[in-house]
């Protein structure tokens, strides 16, 4: 059985979503697993706090996963089982419905090219912007496709020390659509914030981080 599997069938096994599998150098496993998600409507626990992974998940995933890979003889040196960081991997469509109006950075498998229209380079593949769910038109996609968008600006870069305008008028609010199959690799954006992962209605990116 593949490794993917084995990690996937104890994880789910014990009620967790596996986020991401990760083997590096020196045989160290990498597991990040989370908390089951529902809409609020469907859970019905609009407005409750959002739990998270605890100290105690990560141990019981632990074991089960040593007695797992010694049965399937995986070869690795030392299993780390973790919550997600600040900068999770959104891979499903229902990890985006999770963070629809949070700010993420998304890396498309392919550039704008033409789609750029002349506003950003026809090259660029990183963006930074707030998530939104789109209604499509009916047909318009495969039925088993959701599509999204960011809404982002590209701010000029201020050297150090440098006075901004308070007439300068802000950069244009503009909108990348995709799907997850036009996707490379997305992430929540990891920005720290004291009082916990808030929602940005208006996101300015910088462009010297994205390019």
């Amino acid at each position: 059985m593949a490794l993917k599997d084995i990690v996937e069938q104890t994880v789910s096994g014990l009620g967790y979503d596996l986020v991401e599998i990760d083997r590096s150098t020196g045989g160290l496993l990498r597991i990040t697993i989370d908390l089951p998600w529902s809409p609020p409507a469907e859970s019905g626990k609009a407005g409750s706090v959002e739990q998270f992974v605890t100290v105690e998940d990560c141990e019981k995933v632990t074991r089960q996963l040593q007695y797992a890979l010694e049965v399937d003889e995986v070869d690795y040196k030392r299993l780390e089982v973790s919550s997600p960081g600040i900068d999770r991997p959104l891979r499903h469509d229902q990890d985006f419905a999770r963070f629809v109006g949070h700010v993420i950075d998304v890396t498309l498998k392919q550039p704008l090219g033409s789609a750029a229209a002349g506003q950003v380079s026809p090259t660029r593949k990183k963006f930074r912007g707030v998530l939104e769910r789109v209604e499509s038109a009916v047909g318009a996609l495969a039925p088993t496709e959701q599509a999204w968008q960011i809404l982002w600006r590209d701010e000029p870069v201020t050297k150090p020390g440098q006075r901004i305008s308070k007439k300068r008028p802000p950069a244009p609010m503009q909108a990348l659509g995709f799907v997850l199959s036009e996707l490379k690799e997305a992430r929540l954006a990891p920005i720290v914030s004291f009082k916990g992962r808030a929602q940005a209605p208006d996101p300015e990116p910088q462009p010297s981080d994205l390019n």
